[in-house]
């Protein structure tokens, strides 16, 4: 199955945990920032993506702990100039401010980053 086709059946499954994270993503929502969900980069497909911060956030489930795969995916990922923030379910669904405040940490630049520009 093509990536595009696959990214789009994800869309319509997603997990509670991405369900409750893109609520809160979706339209703009945070700070303004333009995130999209399920979006193929290469022969991956990111849970979620920034493209003009070149974030990339997935949400995790207890079969990613240790993953050798997703190691080479980040590593594939940070390659092709993406940041990856990875966060698990159960934080995303019981700490979700603490989440999106990493999230919106990792989007808006530091004072010193802003000095710079």
């Amino acid at each position: 199955m093509p990536n595009h086709d696959f990214a789009k059946q994800l869309r319509r499954n997603m997990t509670d945990a991405e369900q409750r994270l893109w609520y809160f993503l979706r339209g703009q929502r945070l700070q303004g920032f333009k995130l999209r969900r399920q979006q193929p980069i290469g022969t991956y497909i990111v849970d979620f993506v920034c493209h003009d911060a070149a974030l990339i956030v997935e949400v995790d489930g207890g079969q990613h702990a240790g993953s050798v795969h997703d190691q080479t995916r980040d590593a594939w990922l940070r390659r092709q100039g993406f940041r990856v923030m990875r966060f698990w379910n159960d934080d995303v669904l019981k700490v979700t401010d603490v989440v999106l405040q990493a999230i919106l940490d990792e989007l808006t630049p530091s004072s010193t980053e802003r000095e710079k520009i």
